[in-house]
């Protein structure tokens, strides 16, 4: 199959917000395994996977609104966790036929999803509307259209996309001042926020002592993957069609993460990290914009920076995800109708206020309108990060994500743990994840 070049997937730094907010409620909010039939009468189910509480009630309101405007009942599902499961209870649902209408899928699994046939080509419904695929980012939409029969783009449409979003370091500002190490928003506008100094900071707040560490990030592809990135490797070759976590730059990114979990200040390595720099025990921690609604309730003063620059300069992702319609759902147009509504200007302004994302719309207006989405009072550090090289999430449409990323966890995790040497993880890991590719 072909795939366009890789100059397609780079995100135009630019997007639109208008903020509304509405007030007539209709919608309940059913819990992650209710079985109830798609698209019964007048009523449709939608499922997005929220960080914590706090955007999972962003997204409730939002359904109450769209209920009222849509004329129709809507049940809000708030599912799973950042982990591969969240996907993993869809394709089971599914297959039982008791999956919701519309729900929201990483950008990584847009393939595996359409190349299942589960989800529905909505192109002829969008067609049938004002609908213009150039509202959203280049990035997002040439996945969101990538026809795998004819391996060109344009053709077809598996969704739209919710939102984009970047990494950066939530930091406990109250914790670096009592630890009186350099302030890293500083090193980062002076060019000097590198990852000795990053080294350096962390290992400063956990000189503090007690419950107190520097650091702390996940364990899934999107927290380690910035390490191997930012060394100036990646996961995959040019066309995305090979493994490339044997590179000397990929592996050097592995072993710098190794040596950084084994000799600094960190929340160990496969436990939540949230949840002690919430209760005021991490100095930095590394998330997506999607963590700032539930960080907004903490009781310390806290900001975010930017990632660190590693050896291959500047480094970060470019993350989305897209609401998807059930190929089976009983009310196919209702459901367009829902994913339209949820992807509007208004609706993103609202996600955006809430600190949850980055609206996936196109407009320089946006960007301005964003930077007043306080606190943290410094989100031109998510807007650094979509500016200095970030590596577009994306699907494999020449492979099998959820097999790479399966076996890439467990290899990357052994490695941070000490469980296998780095030498023979670089040995190994591309004729591990070989299957991949090759079914």
């Amino acid at each position: 199959m072909k795939l366009r070049k890789l100059g397609l997937l780079v995100v135009v730094l630019s997007m639109f917000v208008a903020a509304c907010s509405g007030e007539t409620a209709s919608t309940t909010v059913a819990p992650d395994t209710t079985e109830v039939s798609e698209g019964e009468g007048d009523s449709l189910r939608w499922r997005t996977r929220p960080d914590n509480d706090e955007e999972a009630a962003v997204y409730a309101g939002i359904s109450d609104t769209l209920a009222a405007e849509l004329g129709i009942e809507l049940q809000y599902e708030p599912g799973g966790t950042e982990t591969a499961g969240y996907q993993q209870n869809l394709l089971t649902e599914l297959a039982a036929g008791t999956a919701p209408d519309v729900f929201w899928l990483p950008g990584t699994d847009i393939a595996d999803f359409a190349t299942r046939g589960v989800i529905l080509d909505a192109r002829s419904l969008a067609d049938a509307t004002d609908h213009s695929d150039d509202d959203f980012y280049p990035g997002p939409m040439f996945h969101l259209t990538f026809d795998p029969d004819s391996g060109e783009a344009g053709g077809v449409l598996w969704g739209l996309p919710r939102d984009v979003s970047t990494f950066g370091l939530y930091m406990n500002v109250d914790l670096i001042q009592e630890a009186g190490v350099e302030d890293p928003r500083e090193l980062a506008a002076n060019g000097e926020w590198t990852w000795q100094k990053f080294g350096e900071v962390v290992d400063g707040i956990g000189a503090l002592g007690g419950e107190v560490v520097g650091y702390g990030q996940s364990s899934w592809w999107g927290p380690y993957g910035y390490w191997i990135n930012a060394a100036g490797g990646g996961f995959f070759n040019e066309d995305r069609s090979a493994c490339a976590l044997d590179s000397t730059e990929s592996v050097a990114g592995l072993a710098a993460l190794a040596e950084f979990y084994a000799e600094s200040s960190v929340v160990p390595w496969g436990e939540d990290a949230e949840a002690p720099f919430r209760a005021g025990n991490v100095g930095l921690f590394q998330n997506g914009r999607w963590a700032t609604p539930g960080i907004r309730t903490v009781d310390f003063d806290f900001d975010v920076v930017k990632l660190p620059d590693g050896p291959g300069g500047p480094s970060n992702w470019l993350f989305w995800g897209a609401y998807v319609i059930n190929a089976n759902t009983s009310n196919p147009e209702a459901a367009w109708d829902l994913v339209a509504a949820l992807t509007t200007a208004d609706v993103q302004a609202q996600v955006a206020e809430s600190g949850a994302n980055v609206p996936s719309r196109v407009s320089q207006a946006a960007l301005d309108a964003f930077l007043t989405f306080t606190p943290p009072a410094n989100n031109q550090a998510f807007l650094d990060g979509l500016s200095e090289n970030p590596t577009a999430e994306g699907p494999l449409w020449a492979g099998s994500w959820p097999e790479f990323v399966s076996v890439m966890d467990a290899e990357v995790g052994a490695v941070v743990t000490g469980a296998t040497s780095i030498e023979d993880y670089a040995a190994d890991i591309c004729t591990l994840t070989e299957s991949a590719f090759t079914g």
